[in-house]
Parts: structure tokens; C-alpha cells; sequence
């Protein structure tokens, strides 16, 4: 199993089990690293969704209590298990990444540190697990990647905005119940 991409690459690969085992080992050491709780580290992401082409980089989700007062001790923590946190802005969340040398070209892990039990936290874990458990609705949200990939390997913002109506419409089924 080869993980990683480079800035702004997009490249989506078979999938494989290897990446659940990568995931548990990233958790362990995060945990080995930080006073983290096991069930506050979550996979996520397409590497966690049963059987669809993925981009090869394992994203984690970590839920904190507060968000915006990160403790020294996790962002610490964090850095020793190999993560360094990135200049990204988005509302809610905080992210760091795991890269295959000290090049720093190519990214090979995400954690996206968010509040525990909130909002993003609640959607990002419902749409793995909605996911998993439609084989239709797993297809599609293949397909449509596959769709942009066809048409160009690069432009990750663009993307990540062409799955945005699929993601959200997902989101939506957790608040209708």
C-alpha cells in the first residue's frame, strides 16, 4: 500500500483493507502521544467507506471539547506522532497532516480536530457510516468521483466543491431522520 499525494494532486485508487490497518496504527500512536480518548478518534473519509476508490491519504477525525483553546499538550502530542498542523481555515475545525518525508511534498494522513459530538463531528461520522450501510449511495458518490478525476488530476478545492451538493444532501438525511 502506497499512501500519499502531493499538493493539489488528485488521484483516487482501489481500495484496501490496508487502510483501516494504517488508521488503527495512526490511533494508536496519537493515543501513545496525547491523553486523547480511543472513541474521540475516528476514521473518516473515503479510505473508510467499504470498497470504493479512494484518494490514498487516511483521514482521522479527533474530537476535542473546545476548539478554539487547544491544548499545548495535543498539538504537542500530535507533532511527536509525526503531524504538523496546517495554515487551512475552515469554521470549526483545525487541521494537521502526516507527510512521506521532511520535503513535506507529499501529504499520506489528515486529522481534522474538531469539537466532540457537535455538529461537524456528528455529519463527518454519519456520512461514513450512511455510506457503508447504502451500497447504492456508495456507488454513486463513486461514480462522481471518478467523473472529476476523468476530467483532471489536479485542483483539489475544485475537487472537493464538486462533491459538495452529494456531501451535503447526505448531511441533510441525519437532521430528517
Amino acid at each position: 500500500m502506497k499512501l500519499g499525494l502531493k499538493k493539489d494532486e488528485v488521484l483516487l485508487v482501489p481500495h484496501t483493507s490496508e487502510w483501516d490497518a494504517e488508521f488503527f496504527k495512526i490511533k494508536q500512536q496519537i493515543q501513545n502521544h496525547t491523553q486523547i480518548e480511543h472513541d474521540r478518534i475516528e476514521h473518516i473519509g473515503s479510505t473508510s467507506i467499504k470498497g470504493i476508490m479512494a484518494k490514498p491519504i487516511v483521514d482521522i477525525v479527533v474530537g476535542l471539547d473546545e476548539i478554539n483553546q487547544i491544548e499545548k499538550s495535543v498539538t504537542d502530542g500530535l507533532k511527536k506522532a509525526g503531524f504538523l498542523r496546517l495554515r487551512v481555515e475552515r469554521p470549526g475545525e483545525v487541521v494537521f497532516a502526516k507527510f512521506t518525508d521532511d520535503t513535506y511534498d507529499e501529504k499520506t494522513h489528515f486529522i481534522h480536530l474538531v469539537e466532540y459530538e457537535k455538529e461537524l463531528w456528528k455529519n463527518l461520522i454519519f456520512f461514513r457510516d450512511y455510506l457503508n450501510s447504502h451500497e447504492t449511495i456508495r456507488k454513486e458518490y463513486e461514480q462522481l468521483k471518478l467523473e472529476y478525476v476523468q476530467k483532471s488530476d489536479t485542483g483539489i478545492l475544485a475537487y472537493t466543491d464538486y462533491k459538495e451538493e452529494f456531501v451535503k444532501r447526505i448531511y441533510a438525511k441525519r437532521l430528517s431522520g
